[in-house]
C-alpha cells in the first residue's frame, strides 16, 4: 500500500481505485456499449470483466487492434511531448510528426487519412504503412485542385546571350483546366534570370537544355556563381525530338522558404517564387519539378510554405 497525500482528500483514504477498476465502473455507469482499444489493452480486458462479473453487469462488445504507423514520421505520444519540451519539435504540428495536425498542416487532406484506413483496415496486429501509400493518395486528391506555379531553390543567376527582344512566357495555371487563366513571367534581354542550383548538373558546357515554357538555350558557362548560356531556338518540338532536358526558371522573384520533413530533421529550402504568384495561407499547390506544397505563412512578400510529397 502507497501512502501519498492525495491533491485533493488529504490523506482520508489510503487505498486508491487502479485503472481497471475505473475504467470498468465509468464504462457502465456511462452505458458504454462497444470498446474500440488498442492491442495493448487486450490483457485489461480480463481485469475489467472481473468486476463486470462480480456485479452481474453484462460486458460490452470490445474489439482490439493493432498500432497503425507510418513509415518515416513520429508517433510516439512521449518521445513527442517530451521533444516539443526540449525544444527540438516546433509544437504538436510539426511536419515530422504523424499528429493529425502535422499532416494537416503539411497538406495532408482528410479524405486521403481516412481512404487509407479503411483500405488497411481493423487489424489485432501492428501494421506499418508507407508514407508513399499516403502520398499517393493525397496527391490524387489534390491534383486536380492545385495550380502550379515555379520555386527556384538556392538561385543561380543565368545570363542569356544573342536573344535581344522581350518575351513573355504565358504558362497555365493548371494544365488541365485553362479556364483558370495563365501565369506571365517575362525575358527581359540584358536582365538575368534564375535557375536553381539543383538543376547544375544538368547545366554542362556545349549542353542544350529547354528553359520550360521559354525557349531553348546552349550552355556556355556553367558553376555556382552563374550560368551564362546563348538563344538557340523557340520551339519546343526542337527541344523534344533531341531529348534536351527541361529546367524550370524565374526572371525575378519574392522571397520563399519551404519546410521539408526529413526523418527527424526539418530541412529549410529558401529560394525564389514567381513574383505574381498570389497565394494565401493554407492554399495547396504544386512548385512545378519540386512537389505539393501547403502554404503555411505569408508574411508580406515572404512565403513559407511546408513540404507534402512529390
Amino acid at each position: 500500500i502507497d501512502n501519498p497525500e492525495h491533491p485533493r482528500t488529504g490523506n482520508k483514504y489510503r487505498v486508491w481505485p487502479l485503472y481497471n477498476f475505473a475504467s470498468a465502473i465509468d464504462d457502465h455507469e456511462l452505458g458504454v456499449t462497444h470498446i474500440f482499444r488498442g492491442q495493448e489493452h487486450a490483457e485489461n480486458e480480463t481485469r475489467q470483466r472481473y468486476i463486470y462479473e462480480y456485479f452481474g453487469w453484462e460486458y460490452p462488445e470490445t474489439v482490439h487492434h493493432g498500432r497503425l504507423s507510418i513509415e518515416g514520421v513520429i508517433l510516439s505520444k512521449s518521445k513527442t511531448r517530451k521533444g516539443i519540451e526540449e525544444g527540438k519539435y516546433l509544437g504538436w504540428d510539426d511536419p515530422r510528426l504523424g499528429t493529425i495536425r502535422a499532416l494537416r498542416r503539411r497538406g495532408i487532406q482528410p479524405e486521403a487519412i481516412r481512404e487509407l484506413i479503411v483500405e488497411v483496415g481493423l487489424k489485432k496486429s501492428d501494421t506499418t504503412i508507407s508514407w508513399d501509400n499516403l502520398a499517393a493518395i493525397n496527391r490524387r486528391i489534390i491534383e486536380p485542385i492545385a495550380n502550379r506555379y515555379f520555386f527556384v531553390a538556392d538561385p543561380i543567376p543565368m545570363e542569356i546571350r544573342g536573344y535581344e527582344e522581350e518575351f513573355t512566357a504565358e504558362i497555365p495555371l493548371h494544365p488541365d483546366y485553362p479556364e483558370r487563366g495563365v501565369r506571365k513571367l517575362k525575358f527581359t534581354p540584358g536582365k538575368p534570370i534564375y535557375v536553381s542550383k539543383d538543376d547544375l548538373e544538368l547545366l554542362k558546357s556545349n549542353e542544350y537544355i529547354r528553359l520550360k515554357d521559354l525557349f531553348n538555350v546552349k550552355i556556355v558557362e556553367a558553376n555556382e556563381e552563374r550560368v551564362i548560356a546563348e538563344f538557340d531556338s523557340v520551339e519546343y518540338e526542337k527541344a523534344r525530338e533531341h531529348r534536351w532536358r527541361m529546367i524550370h526558371w524565374v526572371p525575378e522573384g519574392k522571397p520563399c522558404e519551404v519546410l521539408v520533413p526529413e526523418g527527424d530533421e526539418l530541412i529549410v529550402r529558401k529560394g525564389l517564387l514567381e513574383m505574381n504568384a498570389d497565394l494565401k495561407v493554407d492554399d495547396i499547390v504544386q512548385f512545378e519539378r519540386f512537389g505539393f506544397v501547403r502554404i503555411d505563412k505569408v508574411e508580406g512578400d515572404k512565403v513559407i510554405a511546408i513540404f507534402a510529397h512529390k
